[in-house]
Parts: structure tokens; sequence; C-alpha cells
């Protein structure tokens, strides 16, 4: 049987001068990871999109 995986998507939010802080990021990790998430890629900006994009799975 080969193992499920559910998805998690957040961006995390920048300031009004498109920078975000090392601590926001860290919150995310640390809040996701303790639910049992794991992160397995991180989006930078595109042209449609300021923040990072963190992606998440989980086994279930």
């Amino acid at each position: 049987m080969s193992t499920r995986w559910t998805y998690l998507v957040v961006e995390v939010k920048t300031g009004l001068m498109g920078g975000f802080k090392l601590d926001a990021l860290k919150d995310e990790l640390d809040k996701h990871g303790k639910q049992g998430w794991e992160l397995v890629n991180i989006v930078h900006a595109t042209p449609t999109v300021s923040s990072p994009t963190l992606v998440f799975k989980k086994a279930h």
C-alpha cells in the first residue's frame, strides 16, 4: 500500500516594502511542524506573488 499525502500551502505575509521578517518565517515553520507537517518546498517571489510560499505535506 502506498502512502497518501495531504498538502498545505501557506503564504508568508510581507511588509509594506515587500520584505518579510525571518521570525515570521520561523514561526510558520514551527507552527506547522508541531502539527506534523513537513516542509517540502519554498516557492519564492514570482511576478504575481511577492512573498514566499511554503509547501508542506503530511501522511494520512
